[in-house]
């Protein structure tokens, strides 16, 4: 079946965003960039563009949601080659693990792509803070800045919205749960089995599964499943630069406030329900939109990834493909790390802001500059993950432990929940699909541009 023939959407079916130009996504195996005449036009305009945004920031100061381009020189953290970072990050960080991105609007940017220097950045809470609202004029509640959520905050604040769900994240906690995921993965992939071969396994199982859990687990209405798919996505897609995505957080921020209030008046039996029943008016609407807001997006988006593309990985080696199928529980916590590490599908933690001049691995760091820490470029840094990085290598024996979560307190509170998951549905899917198989090569699939959560749009699979 040709990709022309799988790609059309069906009546509810994810679609996919306009295919943003070559300058915009990274190449596949196989393709080429324009020749550099083909792309000169393009690349004036954003230099142009660019100027006047920069002239504008020395007069009036940066505001975040102005910035409807992304900086050609901030997007080497978020390129790939298929599921790899592309070499220049590797070639980056063998120069230097702390690099400055002098970018065209004023604010310095250090990328840090070594494995110790971002392990020291996120457990720094001494000299770097998270929080972004001085990047826009209109910081007050309500409007684009309040964003709310754990990775845009500090402690105090913190540490007392983690504290209302951390207990309910833990692995301990969490088992209870795990006859409901099974339920839930059975139905989706008895859904994929009725689609018929060819099916698309992202809008079947792997965009599903996780969002039937995560809003069970919240006491969200299932009517409200398809807006937060949709902007799920857009949020992270950085093609339309910060403007764009914080739109699609304001959005989403807007239906939770509604739901906040709707279960403010009649508390429901998830997560929700029981914080405003335990916590009354001790926690404003806006706190907790803003921490369901990240449960909602650090549970679903990247899980949904990691299926995706961990199940392109696997079925890569039929040696792989047999162990995720046949093997023990322990063969399958393995892989399943191994899976996190290689993909990395949240590929910048979130950004931190020096409090104070400091220095990082020599490189000279001024108070207010932004520090973006790659998690994928640490978790393929030699010097950590071993003489093989770029291999996909289950049992890989390594100290410390990757970041495909992050690390410190910022560290994703839903990383054992999705942890469960990819342990239950991958080997699920692999038992009930004996002869799976993608349906087109790799490089003909739609790999999503510059986005913070790596991922493809659609997975065609036979089986």
């Amino acid at each position: 079946m040709s990709t022309t023939d799988f790609s059309p959407p069906r009546p509810g079916r994810r679609r996919l965003r306009r295919p943003v130009a070559l300058t915009d996504r990274p190449a596949t195996r196989g393709s080429r960039r324009r020749p550099r005449r083909q792309r000169s036009a393009r690349a004036l305009a954003q230099a142009w563009l660019g100027r006047l945004v920069e002239r504008r920031v020395r007069r009036k100061g940066i505001d975040l949601t102005e910035l409807t381009f992304f900086p050609e020189s901030a997007r080497l953290p978020l390129l790939r080659n298929g599921v790899d970072p592309v070499p220049e990050l590797a070639e980056q960080r063998a120069r230097c693990p702390v690099a400055r991105l002098d970018l065209p609007m004023g604010l310095a940017v250090h990328l840090v792509t070594g494995y110790e220097q971002a392990r020291a950045v996120l457990t720094d809470r001494d000299s770097y803070s998270n929080d972004i609202r001085h990047l826009f004029r209109d910081a007050g509640p309500g409007s684009t800045a309040d964003v709310g959520g754990l990775g845009f905050t500090d402690p105090p604040v913190h540490t007392r919205l983690r504290k209302l769900v951390a207990p309910e994240f833990t692995r301990r906690r969490l088992d209870r749960l795990e006859p409901t995921v099974q339920a839930i993965v059975d139905r989706r992939l008895d859904e994929l089995a009725a689609a018929g071969s060819p099916a698309d396994l992202a809008e079947h199982v792997s965009w599903r599964v996780p969002m039937d859990v995560i809003c069970g687990l919240l006491g969200l209405d299932d009517a409200d499943h398809e807006a937060f798919v949709r902007l799920g996505t857009q949020r992270f897609d950085a093609t339309g630069g910060a403007a764009a995505a914080l739109g699609a957080v304001s959005e989403q921020k807007r239906i939770l406030l509604d739901v906040v209030a709707r279960q403010r008046l009649a508390p429901g039996d998830g997560l929700i329900g029981r914080i405003l029943q335990a916590e009354g008016d001790g926690i404003s609407d806006d706190d907790l939109a803003g921490l369901v807001d990240g449960i909602v997006t650090g549970g679903y988006e990247t899980t949904a990834s990691s299926i995706s593309l961990g199940t392109m990985v696997l079925l890569r080696d039929p040696a792989h493909a047999a162990l995720v199928r046949d093997g023990s529980p322990a063969d399958v916590d393995g892989l399943v790390e191994e899976l996190l590490r290689h993909l990395s599908v949240v590929q910048v933690a979130f950004p931190r802001f020096a409090k104070q001049d400091l220095e990082l691995s020599g490189c000279p760091v001024r108070q207010g500059d932004l520090v973006a820490v790659s998690l994928s470029g640490a978790d393929r840094d030699p010097a950590w993950a071993g003489s093989e990085p770029d291999r996909f290598q289950p049992g890989r024996s390594t100290d410390g432990g990757h970041l495909a979560f992050g690390h410190g307190m910022h560290r994703c509170v839903g990383a054992e929940l999705a942890r469960m998951e990819l342990r239950i549905v991958l080997p699920a899917l692999f038992r009930r699909f004996p002869d799976l198989a993608v349906a087109v090569p790799e490089e003909q699939l739609p790999w999503r541009g510059l986005s913070f959560v790596y991922g493809v749009e659609q997975l065609p699979v036979t089986f």
